[in-house]
């Protein structure tokens, strides 16, 4: 089986280049295509994205979503990354915002879970046949981002499934602000070299993770140097074994 986990930045980076804090708020255009494309050419058979918007002014109010899905014919899983009662629901751009799995096989089941603390609380529960996936957004804040990274242990210790925990951790602080979770609950990383994810033009902080547990193996993984988002892809291939 082979993930992809992508960090698309609402297919704005092009923006970005030029005008770095607002390019978040620029126009799509045809980015989204370009990453359409990459996307079919890696060929996954699950995807998890985060920072995808579901219908603002930037999209030019469609989903990204629903057009990524419809052009690879894979079912689709969304969220916003604010809960229900944030005050963020109520603003128009940021209430269109959220992360995202898309799986070419039925969706067993789906479950949306938020964090009690940070802006971005959102994690997705994706349930396969023969696998189970959290797909996170982790707070900037440094004591935001620790607290969550408890209650994610809390919540995917309640899984007796093989399981992947994936997405943009934020860990500001370096991969060492994941060694309690990983003793914790036997989590690796498929990326044995611990490389840089950001930016994606000259990657210094290693932000993206796909972490693992035990009867989960690695066949591969790349990180391709495509600069179609400030964050660099993920892709794993893996059998689930035991």
């Amino acid at each position: 089986m082979r993930f992809l986990l992508y960090n698309i930045c609402y297919a704005t980076h092009g923006n970005q280049l030029k005008f770095p804090l607002l390019g978040m708020l620029g126009l799509t255009h045809d980015h989204l295509d370009e990453i359409i494309g990459f996307i079919k050419d890696v060929d996954p058979d699950v995807v998890g994205l985060v920072e995808v918007d579901s219908g603002s002014y930037r999209s030019g109010r469609k989903s990204q979503v629903e057009k990524i899905a419809a052009e690879l014919g894979h079912f689709h899983s969304y969220r916003s990354k604010y809960a229900e009662d944030s005050r963020w629901q109520r603003i128009p751009i940021y209430n269109k915002q959220g992360n995202a799995f898309l799986a070419k096989d039925t969706i067993c089941g789906e479950r949306y879970h938020y964090f009690e603390r940070g802006m971005k609380k959102l994690v997705i529960e994706l349930e396969l046949e023969h696998v189970t996936f959290f797909l996170v957004h982790l707070a900037l804040s440094y004591k935001a981002r620790q607290d969550q990274l408890l209650h994610l242990y809390h919540m995917i210790k309640e899984t007796d499934r093989p399981y992947i925990v994936a997405g943009d951790f934020n860990v500001l602080m370096g991969e060492k602000e994941l060694q309690l979770l990983q003793a914790a609950t036997g989590l690796r990383s498929a990326d044995k070299e611990m490389q840089p994810t950001f930016p994606s033009h000259n990657p210094r902080r290693h932000l993206d993770f796909v972490l693992h547990s035990p009867k989960v193996k690695i066949n591969k993984f790349e990180m391709p140097r495509v600069q179609l988002s400030d964050h660099l892809p993920l892709i794993v291939d893996f059998e689930v074994v035991g």
